[in-house]
């Protein structure tokens, strides 16, 4: 029985670090991830800076957008993935999906006015050797200038460190 072994593809990545899973582009690149980040033509982004990640099955397409400043344009990256690299895909989305995940350490949200709040979330590396960022993610319509969405978001994150021992 011959194995099948897969190529690496030629993407320099951090000393220390080495590629898990990666998917061929369709103008010729890479995306690849290790433990620690996702690697693309021009750009690496670390785990826990990745806000979210969409994989569009019928335009092949992954988007990646960044943790953002508020206020500020978040980092957005599209990337095409031709049709004949979908198992290369799978195993890419995989890690993805789990390493993104593994940033999270808490993510709560706060009802502000009706529905509508903020969410306080806390990430850092999968590997742990990064301290831990709080955010604020505040929904559609919601003021982060008002003072009583301020004073709300404060407690929560105060709530938020008390559950996890970061006082």
């Amino acid at each position: 029985m011959r194995s099948i072994r897969r190529t690496r593809p030629p993407v320099e990545v951090e000393a220390g670090e080495r590629l898990l899973a990666w998917a061929p582009l369709e103008d010729g690149g890479w995306v690849a991830g290790t433990r620690d980040a996702l690697y693309f033509p021009g750009g690496r982004v670390p785990w826990e800076q990745v806000e979210a990640a969409d994989w569009d099955r019928d335009e092949a397409r992954l988007r990646v957008s960044e943790v953002g400043t508020w206020g500020e344009q978040r980092p957005r990256h599209v990337f095409h993935i031709p049709d004949s690299a979908a198992r290369d895909t799978d195993r890419l989305l995989q890690l993805v999906r789990e390493r993104v995940t593994a940033s999270v350490l808490v993510s709560r949200h706060v009802p502000v006015t009706g529905r509508r709040g903020v969410r306080v979330v806390a990430r850092r590396a999968p590997s742990g050797r990064s301290e831990v960022q709080w955010v604020y993610e505040y929904d559609e319509g919601v003021d982060p200038d008002d003072p009583f969405v301020r004073a709300a978001a404060e407690t929560a994150l105060a709530a938020a460190r008390s559950d996890v021992g970061m006082l």
